[in-house]
């Protein structure tokens, strides 16, 4: 019993720094939304399993270990939730594939999104020819968002997390200034003061953090 001591210690410890790292990035579960959830998973999978049946390396070098990395996931999260152009870097933006009833050819071949990929995505989504296509915008997990034509009560976030969504100010032709004075106008200080903003049919609703 005395031998697997350290491997149920490891395998406990694992488990309740999976539970904290799940509960302190505010997800109910493990499916990845981004490539930074994607590394996070992967990264520490191969932790605990690596480290668990490894007697050369103790309880405590597995601690720290494991300190450190939700350091370093923490700190990253911190710095992307507070930096737009880090958040690109790490989560990368979406794609518009399809604008206005044509396909962006080469941005989806960038992409490697073959017309293949492209149909089946379009057809799960009920859409069966790209003409009735708005826009068609591919999501950082790999979900397809789409906008139909004629479709009046277009919903889209403009401003997530206190950032301002440029590819939304785009479809609606308008700029950062704009918003700028709509969010002054609703008595936010900020856009940074905004935690969702959404645009529906001509309206923008302001949902700001309590706390600032």
């Amino acid at each position: 019993m005395q031998l697997y001591t350290p491997i149920i210690i490891k395998f406990a410890l694992g488990i309740l720094c999976l539970i904290l790292q799940i509960n302190l990035m505010g997800k109910g579960n493990l499916a990845p939304s981004s490539a930074m959830d994607q590394v996070q998973n992967y990264v520490l999978g191969g932790i605990i399993g690596g480290v668990i049946y490894n007697d050369s390396i103790t309880v405590l070098q597995f601690v720290l270990v494991l300190i450190i990395w939700t350091l370093l996931v923490l700190i990253v999260k911190f710095a992307k939730e507070h930096n737009r152009y880090l958040k690109i870097i790490i989560d990368g933006r979406p794609i518009t594939l399809i604008q206005n009833g044509k396909v962006n050819v080469n941005i989806c071949l960038k992409n490697g999104i073959s017309a293949n990929e492209l149909m089946f995505k379009l057809r799960a989504n009920g859409i069966y020819e790209v003409e009735d296509i708005k826009k068609a915008v591919l999501e950082q997990n790999g979900q397809l968002t789409i906008i139909e034509s004629g479709d009046e009560n277009i919903r889209y976030p403009i401003i997530v997390d206190g950032q301002a969504n440029l590819d939304v100010l785009d479809i609606i032709k308008k700029d950062d200034e704009w918003l700028k004075k709509q969010v002054n106008q609703q008595g936010f200080d900020h856009i940074s003061d905004v935690y969702l903003g959404e645009y529906l049919s001509g309206k923008l609703n302001l949902f700001g953090y309590e706390n600032r």
